[in-house]
């Protein structure tokens, strides 16, 4: 019986060893050989001193290296920390210092654009260049790969170090945007990512015959569950960082794919472009999460792929996956999230814990295997969302840990699942969690900025896109700006109004990564607030509401209006 990550394909590699489990383009890697690099970087990361429960972060696109990284760390003893090759250094800075990595595995050109962030990062952590090239501005314990895994040529060629984890030791740490401040480390341990694995391939039926392309990131526990599930199965995974949508029509087309996964912006553009018969018939299933794909998308799918089956699923980073709707069920009740996957039980509960009726809204909340062991080094913020739940309803019996969503769904009197609203005010878009705070956070280092609220609107083809409502300094507001109306009809101050925005949204682009971008900037005389004193968010999303009605992507990615 599996209880381990790195055992996954350890155990694929005895029975099935000339079978490729991995393909980059023309490049493909065998269990047999995948299962050796593997032991030869663990036997690295312990020569290096690495210890139990250290963590190993990854800044890197999909390469053999950052899988290899995953399952290495695992044989280790040690803890993966996938960190998103779209984050600016600032939050990769956060991270590092966040979990105390010990071990970063990047590129050359990373170490270099890194070079201020790792020299204020205490203790310094272990770098190492996964593309073998030496860094513009080397790292004082700068390695290459190939010196990591020279192992492979030693003795120690299969790796029996003796460790004692089991599977309630943690073996991940992904960050994920809360609704305040920075991003918060989801804490996974080996029985979270195994019975995630299992539950994952008996829904989707996935065999050692399926070709899953992996498109999304791996510190996206949704991109991470692609690799987890496939290998499960003995399946090839290909991997792949893709420019336009036609690069993964293509890509299906010649990889013959079977199982591809994605989020609604990329089911958006998708939707809209021809799909080769070949792929037509190769692609067994699509799958979705990440945010709702409206019925129109989904009609637009099935049409799009008549022999394919579509899969809608919803799920959190804390408790890794929680539902999905059949494929049958999806032309009978097609805005339903569906029922609970296996090994999971979801529960629509009232604020004093009590069992919602059928029809009635409550707060989602997830028991079993799946739930995550907490936040990282945040015991309050745990707290407030991983509380103790009495399975029989006495507060007499063993509690268990279950983890509240901070989603309110109710549940038909079939037993189906749908979704309400958020209870925060996480913003969702593009399929990433965004924390308006970090957002506000960049734009008031903005020298023309002097207040900022970020708020998530809805956008047909993100789920949500960001607009930054904001009231502008002193320094920089133009002299009219007491009556913002008025100024508009003024040609001058029209365009002046327009290239502060401009100026802003640059700023922002320097800090941030794309998705979490404004999309729009709206510059107000003032921002309403409520008795409190806070910021009358409600107020601005009732305003702002229509912003971005209307708006779409196309089939090469560009916003449209």
């Amino acid at each position: 019986m599996l209880s381990l990550v790195h055992q996954l394909v350890q155990h694929q590699a005895g029975i099935r060893p000339d079978d490729d489990a991995l393909r980059i383009k023309d490049e493909a890697l065998t269990y047999q050989q995948l299962w050796q690099q593997i032991q030869a970087a663990a036997i690295g990361l312990a020569q290096l001193g690495l210890n139990r429960g250290d963590r190993v972060a990854t800044y890197l696109p999909k390469t053999f290296e950052s899988v290899i990284t995953l399952f290495a760390t695992s044989a280790a003893g040690c803890v993966f920390v996938p960190i998103n090759p779209l984050l600016k250094p600032a939050q990769v800075q956060h991270i590092l210092q966040d979990c105390d990595v010990a071990c970063l595995i990047t590129s050359a050109d990373r170490t270099t654009q890194l070079a201020e962030v790792l020299s204020n990062t205490a203790p310094n952590p272990f770098v190492i260049i996964a593309d073998n090239k030496k860094p513009q501005k080397a790292h004082p314990n700068t390695r290459l790969w190939s010196d990591l895994c020279a192992a492979i040529e030693n003795p120690l060629d299969r790796f029996n170090r003796q460790t004692s984890i089991t599977d309630e030791d943690v073996a991940a740490i992904l960050y994920t945007s809360g609704s305040t401040g920075k991003p918060k480390g989801v804490v996974l341990c080996h029985r979270n990512l195994l019975s995630g694995a299992e539950s994952v391939a008996s829904y989707l039926q996935n065999t050692a015959d399926d070709r899953l392309l992996a498109v999304l990131p791996f510190s996206f526990d949704y991109g991470l569950s692609q690799l987890t599930t496939a290998f499960y199965r003995g399946a090839c995974v290909v991997l792949m960082d893709y420019l336009l949508p036609h690069d993964v029509i293509r890509a299906v087309v010649r990889y013959e794919i079977t199982g591809l996964a994605a989020v609604p912006p990329l089911w958006n553009q998708l939707a809209d472009l021809e799909w080769p018969e070949q792929a037509q018939h190769s692609l067994r299933y699509i799958t979705n999460s990440g945010g709702a794909v409206p019925p129109a998308l989904s009609d637009k799918l099935h049409h799009a792929l008549p022999h394919t089956d579509i899969y809608l699923m919803y799920g959190l980073t804390e408790a890794f996956r929680s539902t999905y709707l059949p494929p049958e069920q999806l032309a009978v009740r097609p805005t339903s999230i569906g029922k609970a996957i296996p090994n999971a039980e979801v529960l629509v509960l009232r604020a004093d814990g009590s069992v919602c009726d059928d029809n009635e809204a409550g707060e989602l909340v997830h028991r079993g295997p799946l739930v995550a062991q907490g936040y990282w080094n945040a015991p309050e913020k745990t707290a407030k969302r991983f509380k103790p739940f009495y399975p029989d309803g006495a507060d007499n019996s063993a509690p268990e840990i279950a983890v509240w969503s901070g989603d309110r769904v109710y549940r038909d009197p079939d037993g189906y699942l749908y979704f309400v609203s958020r209870t925060d005010e996480m913003i969702k878009t593009s399929g990433y969690r965004v924390s308006p705070a970090e957002v506000e956070d960049v734009l008031y280092q903005s020298a023309r900025v002097k207040d900022a609220v970020a708020l998530g609107l809805p956008h047909e083809a993100l789920g949500q896109a960001i607009a930054a409502v904001v009231t502008l300094s002193s320094s920089y507001s133009s002299p009219s700006l007491e009556k913002t109306a008025a100024l508009m009809v003024d040609e001058n101050n029209e365009k002046w109004i327009e290239n502060t925005k401009i100026e802003i949204k640059r700023h922002c682009q320097q800090q941030l990564p794309n998705y979490m971008i404004p999309a729009t900037v709206i510059i107000v005389d003032e921002l309403p607030k409520n008795p409190n004193g806070k910021y009358d968010r409600t107020n601005l999303h009732q305003k702002y509401i229509e912003t971005f009605s209307g708006n779409r992507i196309d089939s090469n990615g560009h916003q449209q209006t």
